[in-house]
């Protein structure tokens, strides 16, 4: 087996399967558990705050139905950084138990009782926690709403980077939207950028000109003829979801494979030890 790349555990929206997705608390959890690194989601709230939040509305891991019952339905855009801070963003996993961890006891009651009240946290938070760790993260960049159309997210989100100061090599950044990612290019060629492709699992993912050096590609749609294809052309991969050992075992060994990005970077941790005989 080839020796992976340095930075190769890298842990999906933090350690989801262990803690509230995109929280401090999933992000801690990924650090204590060994991953090399967090990919996270930027969206933009109604006044302009860059929040850290995957989907386009709030039902799903927030109290949003309890503290707004009528803009519950509402599109995440539609709310203030200051309603934002008064939501739980931490009580649902610990209630819905998403990924059984709770059950199967990877979770203590006191740890679980700890992850309720978890708030939504700011961009620069998890930039400072990254920074203070000499971690890394990869910010995906959500596509923005038609009526935020005008926001200049690129520019904001390098403006929190310069304020926390975080070097070049802490941190990529990544979109299914490339328009953000050429606008990237042109004002910071030193900031690595990563391609995201296979949004829609029905329809093969388009690699279009390979005119990126970095993909990130999906794991359900990928094959040794794309991997064959795209290390031709001079380009390097990251894998997301990956979420089942195997999968880990044989993409680690895959020529053209960088970086694992999985809801359990716990297992790959484990398994990493495990064939380093630790």
């Amino acid at each position: 087996m080839k020796k992976p790349p340095q930075l190769y555990n890298i842990a999906h929206r933090g350690a989801r399967s262990l803690a509230p997705e995109n929280t401090m608390t999933g992000f801690a959890k990924a650090w204590q558990v060994g991953a090399h690194g967090v990919e996270t989601d930027v969206s933009v709230t109604g006044d302009g705050a860059l929040i850290l939040f995957h989907d386009p509305n709030l039902r799903r891991t927030t109290d949003v139905a309890r503290i707004f019952p009528q803009r519950q339905h509402d599109p995440l855009h539609t709310f203030s950084h200051e309603d934002i801070k008064k939501l739980d963003a931490g009580s649902w996993f610990v209630k819905s138990d998403p990924f059984g961890s709770i059950a199967d006891g990877s979770i203590t009651a006191a740890e679980a009782g700890s992850m309720r009240h978890a708030h939504i946290p700011a961009l620069e938070e998890l930039l400072f926690f990254v920074k203070a760790h000499s971690w890394f993260v990869n910010i995906e960049i959500k596509r923005l709403p038609r009526e935020l159309a005008s926001f200049a997210i690129v520019e904001e989100i390098l403006k929190i980077i310069d304020k926390v100061e975080l070097a070049p090599a802490r941190f990529s950044i990544s979109s299914f939207e490339h328009s953000y990612l050429y606008r990237l290019q042109n004002l910071r060629p030193e900031v690595e950028i990563n391609a995201l492709i296979g949004e829609d699992p029905g329809k093969p993912q388009s690699w279009g000109n390979y005119e990126f050096e970095i993909y990130n590609a999906n794991i359900d749609l990928i094959d040794s003829l794309q991997i064959e294809e795209a290390r031709r052309r001079g380009c390097r991969i990251n894998l997301y979801t990956v979420n089942r050992v195997e999968e880990m075992k044989h993409y680690l060994a895959q020529e053209g494979i960088d970086k694992i990005i999985t809801d359990y970077p716990q297992l790959l941790t484990l398994f990493r030890n495990s064939r380093n005989g630790c």
